[in-house]
């Protein structure tokens, strides 16, 4: 079985053949689909700027189209993968890099072991994955909400998520995941894919896109406030910053105060405000609490 030859990982249909082959089906649950179109692969690897002295995670790497051509390159791969049937294929795919000590897979739900690894082992110079859709946007808060950047990030996901991250004050997809992501990186497009360059084809587009370690981070005096206070804006899209930055603080006075001082309209929605906005009243409100 070491020597179990890896799928055509351009071929639906060979994958499909090989999943049937081995008794396995693709998990809705895990949000999982392939990316089959070749040149993408190795454009976004590209991008990922690798070479034999980085360090790298992937979150879902399936069956390992992009985890092989990470290794190709030399680079040192931790992967997390939730399915048990893809993890036992990713031993006998990579076992030559296992035993070299350049491939490990971390089993489970990323969600709730990233951490973990993260404070055993340190911080990896790059973090990748076609990220299941329904875990995105969760994750990569999660790690800006726990003091954690990576040099560079490159994830491909659910295009609506993308835009999110990227979008500007005053859009329709300007939420509080916008002013987490363009506080910590400086955030870039790097291909747009339908859903034919997939197997099976998901029912939305998808986006590629980077990010890249912010130099001017946090640009405020209390990062934990900062991230509390802009979670409280966005508390409630209908109300304006007055009532949802009361309701935060739990003392409207307070709030008047704070506002004043940094020359916001009270009548404003957070969705108007850019992240400079919010990181001035956090320094305010971090001065008079």
């Amino acid at each position: 079985m070491s020597n179990l030859l890896h799928p055509d990982y351009n071929s639906p249909s060979a994958l499909k053949k090989f999943m049937e082959d081995n008794g396995m089906a693709m998990q809705k649950k895990f949000g999982q689909n392939f990316l089959t179109n070749e040149k993408a692969r190795v454009k976004i690897i590209d991008e990922l700027d690798i070479n034999e002295k980085s360090t790298v995670w992937e979150v879902g790497p399936g069956l390992g189209s992009m985890t092989s051509e990470i290794l190709k390159r030399g680079a040192d791969l931790t992967v997390f993968e939730i399915d048990r049937g893809f993890i036992s294929f990713l031993h006998q795919f990579f076992e030559e890099y296992e035993k070299k000590g350049k491939f490990r897979i971390i089993e489970g739900d990323v969600l709730k072991n990233w951490k973990h690894v993260y404070d055993e082992k340190g911080c990896p110079d790059r973090f990748f994955g076609n990220l299941p859709y329904n875990i995105a946007a969760t994750l990569i808060a999660d790690t800006i909400e726990n003091n954690v950047r990576f040099e560079k990030a490159l994830f491909t996901v659910q295009k609506e998520v993308a835009l999110r991250a990227c979008a500007n004050p005053g859009s329709e997809d300007y939420s509080s995941f916008s002013i987490l992501c363009q506080w910590a990186y400086d955030l870039k497009p790097v291909m747009d894919l339908g859903g034919s360059n997939f197997w099976p084809k998901p029912n939305v587009d998808s986006r590629a896109f980077e990010m890249r370690i912010k130099k001017d981070f946090p640009c405020c005096k209390n990062p934990s406030l900062f991230m509390k206070v802009q979670r409280g804006l966005f508390s409630s899209r209908r109300k304006n910053i007055r009532n949802n930055l009361t309701n935060f603080l739990c003392n409207g006075d307070l709030a008047e105060q704070a506002l004043t001082k940094a020359g916001l309209d009270p009548k404003l929605r957070a969705e108007t405000l850019p992240a400079s906005s919010i990181l001035l009243l956090t320094d305010i409100l971090d001065d008079i609490m």
